[in-house]
């Protein structure tokens, strides 16, 4: 029997130390429309959800936060990367992200493709991620960190 299925992602859901503090900067930074709050008893849990993509994404504030920041380097989560149509889009959001200051790499080029890195209040590693076309020419000569999408890490 062959694998079963699925039409794409549903929602991702982080994991924040503050979850209205994060939802703003959603919200600002990317755009997020916010859906609901909900007050479990063990969480709270903001909802948003971006227009054009449909993408839903939850807020998650635990009773009991460790109050340790977000480390791609422990089990987990290692960033999420957003795609974008263009590469002058990844120019584009440079130029918000300044406007914002928010902190993020230079764009980085790739053979593959190219990416924009920066961080949520939670250190949470975002990345702009444009995919090259496939038979794309190359950027130029292939740098020693180029690879597949994450490869613009900042650390």
């Amino acid at each position: 029997m062959g694998v079963p299925g699925f039409s794409g992602i549903g929602h991702l859901d982080l994991s924040v130390s503050d979850a209205e503090t994060s939802a703003a900067w959603y919200e600002r930074v990317l755009g997020l429309a916010r859906v609901r709050r909900v007050d479990f008893p063990e969480r709270t849990m903001i909802v948003l959800r971006h227009e054009a993509s449909g993408l839903v994404i939850g807020l998650n504030q635990h009773q009991g936060f460790p109050g340790e920041p977000f480390d791609e380097q422990r089990a987990g989560l290692d960033h999420v990367g957003f795609a974008v149509g263009q590469r002058r889009d990844l120019d584009a959001w440079a130029e918000r992200l300044v406007s914002l200051g928010v902190e993020h790499s230079p764009v980085a080029d790739t053979e593959v493709g190219s990416a924009l890195v920066f961080r949520d209040p939670d250190h949470i590693q975002l990345e702009l991620w444009w995919s090259k076309p496939a038979g794309g020419e190359p950027t130029g000569a292939a740098q020693p960190d180029d690879r597949a999408p994450g490869a613009a890490s900042d650390g």
